[in-house]
């Protein structure tokens, strides 16, 4: 069963997934393995790896990631360098909140000669860099701006279904002050057909059980067990 089939049957069966995203840039060595420690006790359905200003392979970080688990690793690229033949799959992303060519194709220009020759699963993703309260690293280094209107980010997600995405992720960005809006993910939800992710800004429990009542499929979070990854258990415990 591939990645995307595990995602679809666990929706089907009224499940939700759970993805701790690992920044290489910020999690690295003895960091990594503490965190994967924890990481493996829950055993979340994916691992995300990946980070904006992150500019080097993952092969180190997967390496060792592989080493110590088995969960599917899932690159969470911030551009054509930050590839790794070792890791299970792709989230093929292209933001299509914002309007600069670079990160709708251009960067996947670059990366699609090498992922042809690859066994990696790629799964292509709308990416909607949604308002935190704060510019993130994703704004910065896309130069493009996140949105704010309910009715812009919904018709956006909706195209890019039509575009032929096979998952659309809301993002808040790494170290927003506040994640994505309930009433937002649900009328998201209410009008896409396939897995909606939702990561950024979400750092305890009722942010969590609010995201995944208004209709996330996949809650992705990363840069708060940075610092806090005693809280991983707790977080994983609303997936089982």
């Amino acid at each position: 069963m591939t990645i995307y089939q595990h995602i679809l049957q666990r929706i089907e069966q009224g499940k939700k997934c759970f993805a701790v995203l690992i920044d290489p840039e910020k999690t690295q060595g003895d960091k990594l393995v503490s965190l994967l420690n924890y990481v493996v006790e829950v055993n979340p359905q994916l691992i995300l790896i990946g980070g904006s200003g992150w500019q080097h392979s993952m092969d180190e970080a997967v390496t060792t990631i592989k080493q110590l688990t088995d969960i599917p690793v899932v690159l969470f690229p911030g551009n054509a360098t930050q590839l790794s033949l070792s890791a299970d799959g792709l989230l093929f992303l292209s933001l299509i909140s914002g309007r600069n060519p670079e990160f709708l194709i251009g960067q996947q220009v670059k990366a699609a000669p090498l992922l042809s020759k690859s066994q990696l699963e790629i799964i292509p993703t709308g990416y909607v860099l949604v308002d935190g309260g704060v510019q993130t690293s994703v704004a910065r280094v896309s130069q493009t701006l996140p949105l704010s209107n309910a009715n812009e980010i919904i018709a956006t997600a909706m195209a890019g279904e039509m575009m032929g995405q096979k998952l659309i992720y809301l993002e808040a960005g790494s170290g927003a002050l506040r994640p994505v809006e309930p009433e937002i993910i649900r009328q998201v939800k209410q009008q896409i057909h396939i897995p909606l992710i939702v990561g950024g800004g979400l750092v305890n429990l009722d942010m969590i059980r609010q995201a995944l009542d208004a209709g996330a499929d996949i809650i992705v979070v990363g840069n708060h067990f940075e610092k806090h990854p005693e809280d991983i258990p707790s977080f994983a415990s609303l997936f089982n």
